[in-house]
């Protein structure tokens, strides 16, 4: 007990050290920046980051990406009040009653309700971490590697079935992210495994690459589409901050039971801020005697969100500290740092330096989550008026610094030019998986977990053989998997025969409505991709041994499987989603659908153009020259702001990247056909 005390103090010196509390202030700044801008996520500007934090120390560099995760939700909440756009998907249900309250001139004190309660929530989740510490530490130390590998897919299974309608889509995306994990050489036998003869490969697919194309490239797709500001040139007056800071305080209980909510729901994988939140925007709802002020405005509609989805951080913590399962995109990505500073979550995380473990780092994170948050919420108080204005921009002007911003991030993980083109794909493949609808967290939380999954898989056959499955925890474990699995399923049919019953007054014995069905050719074309990529991968693997095949072997089958059931499910007009190209039928689109197909052509003309200027004429060049191009004469901006803008945009490439970094960017190709380069 004294130990974990003293690793609990020790926790808060780490922090303040000119040094590490410096990159906190920096990590919240960029936050800042990130959460007000609905069209660069957190989870990408967090994947942006990712590399620049190989060469700190531990508690740097979870100072920095921590900062950043505890403000972008906080000031994501900021553009859902007073545009009704949330800057994060965490704060999407803020909007439902403090965008009225601002569109009734109470901006700011739904902004001041929203911010105190966040306030209180991350404070909450936060010490929610340090009390269930010592709790977890003896379960996580009783599982052996069964129950590891049993917990992986358990995540993965959780957060394929809440992350979208259809769980089959959300299965198949986390399995072929367990797959792609499998590129490069293995661990053991050094055998090339989907290699395709490129040595890049071998190391595998980095995270990195993934991520950016993944959220960045769709995001900046929408914005080039959209035409215009990333607000959208809406705006509310200001005022009656005080005010909302006092709702809170009369409203203090149900603040706590919200964040209680967020924080207890994001221990389970999958049951990020996203889903949180409207479980507590539903318990202020229904505590409420006057519900029907909800939806027009009511005070606790704003502060249940507000509370829960800076909770949810402290939650997700105790899963990705104890368990090695990251609970969320963010933590997904947080684990990509664990791996990159060689610590390895799960019990080493909850041991006392002293043993050999971590323990004074895990309690860092509670001290950088109230201190980032303490200071975050101080500032916005402090800088409200101006910070909204970043909305305003146009999006013209954001487009080439984003663009730069995504294959710098992708170059400097590795500082390998091909990571480039690891962008593009997955980029496109992002996107085409946006519009079909299928879920993306689960590809990347699979690809994070591929590697952990594989070691203990292995692990468990060649400890136990095949009776590792009847270990009561591991029996239990498969139980959960396969309730997440099909909950959906069985949960969807009940709602259908209780909407059948309701429809014939109760008489279970009428005839149901057939629907008619409608077959969507892009996603039949999609899922009979997949089984071709599937099936391909698969004849290739007979050449590797025991050793290097039996992961892909365990994932490749069940997913082949999946393909064809989703295949089939595509040609009997049984699944969801959206053809591509088309608007849902509830949404109305706000751009012409030509005018949109041709900004969507265009903007994937100009990524591949800056990705081959970049290549022929490196990257401060080649940049600066594409960006020069399109702000003049594809944006039309005035001569002034396109040279003050293509100056600053190479200053930041060279100055900070290349001088200041010291990133070493590739010379361009034509400067090394020429000669000129060594």
């Amino acid at each position: 007990m004294l130990e974990t005390a003293q690793c609990f103090f020790a926790g808060l010196t780490q922090i303040f050290t000119m040094t590490t509390f410096s990159l906190m202030l920096l990590g919240i700044a960029i936050g800042f920046a990130v959460g007000i801008l609905p069209g660069l996520g957190g989870p990408t500007a967090m994947a942006l980051m990712l590399p620049f934090v190989v060469k700190m120390t531990p508690v740097e560099a979870f100072a920095f990406l921590l900062g950043m995760a505890c403000v972008v939700n906080t000031t994501g909440d900021i553009t859902s009040v007073l545009f009704g756009i949330p800057g994060e998907p965490t704060t999407a249900a803020t909007i439902v009653d403090g965008h009225p309250m601002a569109k009734k001139g109470q901006a700011g004190r739904a902004l001041g309700a929203v911010l105190m309660a966040a306030l209180i929530g991350s404070i909450f989740g936060a010490f929610m971490l340090a009390i269930a510490v010592p709790v977890v530490r003896p379960i996580v130390l009783s599982f052996g590697s069964p129950e590891f590998f049993m917990v992986a897919l358990l995540g993965i299974t959780f957060v394929a079935s809440l992350s979208g309608s259809d769980v089959i889509k959300g299965l198949l995306c986390g399995g072929l992210g367990l797959f792609v994990a499998t590129v490069g050489l293995d661990p053991v036998s050094g055998i090339q495994r989907f290699t395709f003869g490129q040595t890049f490969l071998w190391d595998g697919i980095g995270l990195v690459p993934i991520t950016i194309g993944f959220f960045a490239i769709p995001e900046i797709i929408d914005l080039a589409v959209s035409g215009s500001s990333i607000s959208g040139g809406k705006t509310g007056s200001l005022g009656g901050v005080l005010d909302g800071v006092r709702d809170v305080f009369r409203h203090v209980f149900l603040v706590l039971r919200c964040a209680a909510i967020g924080t207890f729901c994001a221990i389970i994988p999958g049951m990020g801020g996203a889903t949180t939140q409207w479980l507590s925007y539903a318990h202020a709802v229904q505590s409420s005697p006057n519900q029907e002020r909800f939806g027009k405005g009511a005070i606790e509609g704003v502060l249940g969100p507000g509370a829960s989805n800076n909770s949810t951080l402290g939650g997700s913590l105790i899963t990705t500290v104890s368990f090695g399962i990251p609970a969320s995109v963010f933590m997904a990505i947080l684990m990509g740092a664990f791996i990159m500073h060689g610590v390895v979550p799960g019990p080493d995380m909850l041991r006392p330096e002293a043993k050999g473990g971590h323990l004074g780092l895990t309690y860092s994170f509670v001290w950088i989550t109230v201190i980032s948050n303490l200071i975050t919420v101080g500032m916005i108080f402090l800088f409200l008026k101006w910070l909204v204005k970043v909305t305003q921009v146009r999006g013209s002007l954001l487009i080439p610094f984003i663009l730069m911003l995504i294959y710098l991030g992708a170059f400097a993980e590795k500082n390998a030019f091909p990571d480039l083109i690891l962008v593009l794909i997955f980029g496109v493949f992002g996107w085409v998986l946006e519009k079909l609808r299928w879920p993306r967290p689960p590809l990347i939380l699979g690809l994070v977990l591929g590697g952990l999954a594989e070691s203990r898989l292995f692990l468990s056959i060649g400890n136990y053989g095949l009776a590792w499955i009847w270990r009561p925890t591991v029996m239990v474990l498969i139980g959960l998997t396969l309730a997440g699995a099909f909950y959906p399923a069985i949960k969807g049919r009940l709602q259908k025969r209780k909407l059948r019953m309701a429809g014939s007054g109760g008489e279970s014995t009428a005839e149901p409505v057939k629907e008619k069905k409608k077959v969507d050719k892009w996603s039949m074309i999609f899922a009979l991709f997949l089984i071709f990529v599937l099936a391909l991968a698969l004849f290739q693997s007979r050449k590797f041994n025991f050793r290097a095949g039996l992961f892909p072997w365990a994932i490749g089958f069940p997913l082949l499987a999946l393909a064809i059931a989703q295949f089939g499910r595509e040609m009997l007009g049984k699944a969801q989603g959206r053809p591509l190209g088309k608007a849902a039928e509830d949404e109305e689109p706000e751009v012409p659908r030509d005018v949109a197909n041709r900004r969507t052509a265009g903007m994937f003309g100009w990524i591949l153009a800056y990705f081959l200027a970049i290549w022929i004429l490196g990257f401060p060049i080649g940049g600066a020259l594409c960006s020069f191009i399109q702000l003049k004469f594809a944006s039309r901006e005035k001569w002034l702001i396109t040279i003050l803008l293509t100056v600053g945009l190479w200053a930041f490439i060279y100055l900070l990247f290349q001088q200041a970094l010291h990133v070493p960017f590739p010379d361009g190709y034509l400067f090394e056909l020429l000669g000129w380069v060594e």
